[in-house]
């Protein structure tokens, strides 16, 4: 089975079910870091006017999904009542959530993730067996069941990609036809890592970095090769960590050096030394390493090292030439904003819970966090890099955390078990 994180599938042993990738930018922060506590730069700040929704049932293993103004629950069955597990979608309007349908929860085993595509909601968790995933389609309007798929579907701009796995290995990759389910191209994907490459118009190409050391990238569209070449130079094969990068293919190779290779030819532009990296990837107009002893900031263009800082483990998002990071060890600050050119702290932001996003589209909005506050509401800010503050809004009462974050709507649990939502725009 494969690992899905923003767009990377790796064909390893399946993990627990990825959490939401928080941002476009900052991976190794894929595993969304609990940052709880007090605010340094807002203190004695009062919260904005309230702008709760609704509230709606739930209960406290009830899961919880957002896309747009309709939140979704997958409530957990009810012997006593008689009634088995039950999927409800809500449509929220002005003061109040109403019911849109209610269907029987498709499918033998649970929902790990849930993502809208299309005017469908696309449903994905591992069967009741634990033998492997399963995507099933629903219309987001009426409930109705559409087309079900063994494998993790998800989508990446326009497009929905499936990956597949059996029991002897083989893996694929395929493209398909949101409304229908249909295949429109497929691409076998074994002992091979898939990565998306974007640019100004969405999703433009795949690319395909098998364990031989050979590359290939694809039109994403359409599914036809563009070009492929041999990466080994000559060394014996080997996993070697890649990813796809606005124009490049950034590879960690043997004997911890960085190689940028050009996507549209695969000829190498650079090669630097950069030892203990462990991910690269975008962050702003820079790119962003990832190491056992920090994080370090590289130059696009030749690779060169801007600065490094072994103070940060993470960057969770980058905005007119400000990142917004997170601390590395308890002693310090957990999230701040430094400069992207020079690393320079611009400010501290104190420790905050990240919440995690459902909406794949609005990867890049604003960073929310959450934290309990002394008279035990619960904290909303809005975490921004631009003005390097922590800007609150909101203070929730009864809420305990267990946030998802979607375009339109936050949702949190409650203590007597039912579900907050709250408008964050």
């Amino acid at each position: 089975m494969a690992i899905i994180d923003l767009g990377v599938l790796r064909d390893e042993p399946a993990p627990d079910p990825p959490a939401r990738p928080p941002r476009a930018v900052g991976r190794p922060y894929r595993c969304l870091v609990v940052l709880l506590a007090a605010l340094v730069t807002l203190a004695g700040a009062a919260p904005a006017p309230r702008r709760i929704a609704a509230t709606v049932p739930g209960g406290p293993v009830a899961k919880v999904f957002v896309a747009g103004d309709q939140v979704y629950v997958a409530e957990p069955p009810d012997p006593e009542r008689g009634v088995g597990r039950r999927l409800v979608a809500y449509r929220v309007t002005a003061g109040r959530a109403r019911t849109l349908w209610r269907i029987p929860l498709p499918g033998d085993g649970d929902v790990d993730m849930a993502w809208a595509v299309q005017g469908r909601l696309l449903l994905i968790g591992r069967t009741a067996r634990d033998v492997g995933w399963e995507t099933t389609a629903v219309d987001a309007a009426t409930g109705r069941l559409g087309w079900r798929h063994p494998g993790v579907a998800f989508p990446v701009g326009d497009l929905l990609l499936l990956h597949t796995g059996n029991d002897a290995g083989t893996t694929e990759t395929r493209r398909l036809d949101v409304p229908t389910g249909r295949t429109l191209w497929s691409i076998p994907t074994t002992s091979a890592e898939l990565n998306v490459s974007r640019g100004p118009a969405g999703m433009e190409r795949l690319v395909l970095v098998r364990d031989s050391g050979t590359v290939e990238v694809f039109d994403a569209a359409a599914g036809t090769r563009l070009v492929a070449r041999d990466l080994r130079s000559g060394a014996p094969p080997a996993r070697r960590w890649a990813v796809a990068a606005a124009d490049l293919l950034l590879v960690i190779g043997h004997g911890d050096t960085v190689t940028g290779y050009d996507l549209d030819r695969l000829d190498p532009r650079w090669t630097v030394a950069l030892p203990l990296a462990e991910y690269v990837e975008p962050c702003g107009r820079s790119l962003c390493a990832y190491r056992q002893d920090g994080v370090a900031v590289l130059d696009p263009a030749t690779g060169a090292t801007r600065w490094s800082d072994p103070r940060w483990s993470a960057v969770l998002a980058a905005a007119d030439g400000r990142l917004l990071v997170a601390g590395r060890v308890p002693t310090a600050s957990a999230l701040a904003v430094v400069e992207e050119a020079t690393g320079r702290l611009v400010a501290d932001l104190g420790e905050w819970q990240v919440i995690s996003r459902d909406d794949w589209a609005g990867r890049d909005g604003p960073v929310f966090g959450v934290r309990l506050g002394g008279d035990g509401r619960l904290i909303i800010a809005e975490l921004d890099p631009v003005a390097g503050h922590a800007r609150i809004r909101d203070a929730l009462s009864g809420a305990v955390g267990d946030c998802r974050l979607g375009e339109a709507l936050l949702v949190c649990h409650r203590i007597d078990g039912r579900l907050v939502l709250w408008w964050n725009r």
